[in-house]
């Protein structure tokens, strides 16, 4: 067990957080899904409370180690004072002029946002000069960003060698989950896999191959398996380098008495495009000039028998193009059957997530998981770097109670705050245990934040950015 903020003192301190609030822009630069900035604010709360002083570090997109304005944080800034209900100063660098001012100057229970982390060409490198820097910022490191804590960067791993490290609540809660729901899971397991390739996946379900009972197979990725069974599967995109490896797991899982279940039927499209002819096939006979988007509704069904029967569930991944509305039923349909079991369910992957959300059914699974690759290779059984560094518990055992999301969103979220709905999640694809805390609150809707010259924030972050000094 990692240490988390509830194990160490924190008030008066300066706290040095890392978030993940990585959240999706359209074109326009609005946020169009809150839910990683929500999933914040309960150790944003926790340590306002104990009169510590925040300051919260994040990355936004790929600005590729230079100042970018399409990942200026400012939007971030607003929104979360919108939800926290409380003045959020933002600096306009990471570790130069306005951070230092700003952060040294702070009171009790005040918050500072710094500027995007990855403007920094340091921040991915792991540089340790660049991760004393931030370090000198507080007194203490909080990692909440467990969707990259699968990366050894500055602020999620070099910086805990120069400050005390623990584990907020998000970071906490996602550990708990993941652990119960593998090493912990009342039986039977059923794990389903989607996406668009084997090779992103060989790893999860060989790992978890000696863990589950059932192993559903969709989306592009199950094209691979059906080559290796032989089967014609038209022009649908497969890879062809990994047929033999995706041969090789079913017969891993024959031997381990594993159900490797794939699709036996399949919606194929004409091209791959939202806007193309469709019909449904049987899974090993699909026309030549056609290729699967989807799983059928045979499959649907057949699906949904196994999740039915599970005591524990584990989903990562669609079951077809998510994005194309056509393609997008056999998701659904495998959200729904999750939603209504009784089983402990764990959902990551992006696309995973916007269905269980779209459908409204948030509420209904045990944990919606804010890692995308942090989740997976977790289940991998990979070390994640930002989990790593964390201190352990002196006796390993003390169990920390995560917080009642849902509670503590209706504290402190703006009822009236302005949204509608969110467009689905972008995907490509290649042509009960005890319930542990989750973000279940999360929002699913796009999200008009004020305008920042209404907000007070704004005279902090309407300033243009200028390029962080070194």
């Amino acid at each position: 067990m990692k240490k988390t903020f509830k194990d160490i003192d924190v008030t008066g301190k300066k706290v040095f957080v890392r978030v993940d609030f990585n959240v999706p822009l359209n074109d326009e630069g609005d946020i169009t899904d809150d839910t990683r900035i929500r999933a914040a604010l309960p150790t944003i709360n926790y340590l306002v409370k104990q009169n510590a002083k925040v300051i919260l570090c994040s990355h936004l997109g790929r600005p590729k180690g230079v100042f970018n304005e399409k990942f200026s944080l400012k939007k971030v800034a607003v929104r979360l004072q919108e939800l926290l209900g409380q003045p959020v100063r933002m600096a306009s660098d990471v570790i130069g002029t306005s951070a230092k001012e700003l952060t040294s100057s702070m009171k009790n229970g005040e918050i500072v946002l710094l500027e995007n982390v990855r403007f920094h060409a340091e921040e991915e490198k792991n540089d340790d000069a660049f991760a004393r820097e931030l370090a000198s910022l507080a007194e203490v490191y909080v990692n909440d960003a467990f969707g990259a804590a699968h990366r050894a960067h500055a602020s999620t791993a070099g910086i805990a060698r120069h400050l005390p490290a623990v584990a907020g609540f998000l970071m906490d809660s996602e550990i708990l989950a993941l652990t119960n729901a593998t090493e912990n899971a009342e039986k039977p397991l059923v794990c389903i896999l989607g996406g668009a390739k084997v090779s992103d996946k060989i790893g999860v379900i060989s790992a978890l191959m000696t863990k589950a009972n059932t192993i559903l197979i969709g989306g592009a990725m199950a094209n691979t398996f059906l080559v290796a069974k032989g089967y014609g599967v038209g022009f649908s995109k497969y890879e062809e380098d990994k047929v033999a490896v995706a041969k090789e797991l079913m017969e891993k899982a024959e031997s381990l008495n594993v159900n490797l279940v794939l699709p036996i039927d399949v919606v194929a499209g004409s091209e791959f495009s939202p806007n193309a002819k469709r019909k449904t096939q049987d899974a090993d006979k699909i026309d030549k000039d056609y290729q699967a988007l989807d799983i059928g509704k045979k499959t649907q069904k057949l699906f949904a028998k196994e999740i039915k029967n599970a005591k524990t569930i584990i989903w990562n991944g669609p079951m077809g193009v998510f994005e194309f509305k056509k393609f997008r039923k056999g998701t659904l349909a495998v959200a729904k059957a999750v939603a209504k079991s009784a089983a402990v369910s764990i959902v990551g992957g992006g696309d995973s997530v916007a269905a269980i959300q779209e459908l409204g059914f948030a509420n209904k699974v045990s944990h919606l998981s804010t890692g995308g690759g942090a989740t997976l290779e977790f289940l991998e059984g990979t070390t994640l770097p930002g989990v790593a560094m964390l201190l352990d518990k002196e006796d390993g055992t003390k169990k920390v109670k995560t917080p009642d999301f849902a509670a503590l969103d209706n504290k402190t979220i703006n009822k009236n705050t302005a949204s509608t709905k969110k467009p689905a999640a972008k995907t490509t694809v290649k042509s009960k245990t005890t319930k542990t805390a989750t973000s279940k609150a999360s929002s699913t809707k796009t999200v008009t934040s004020k305008p920042a010259a209404k907000a007070p924030v704004a005279k902090t972050t309407a300033k243009s950015a200028v390029k962080t000094k070194k």
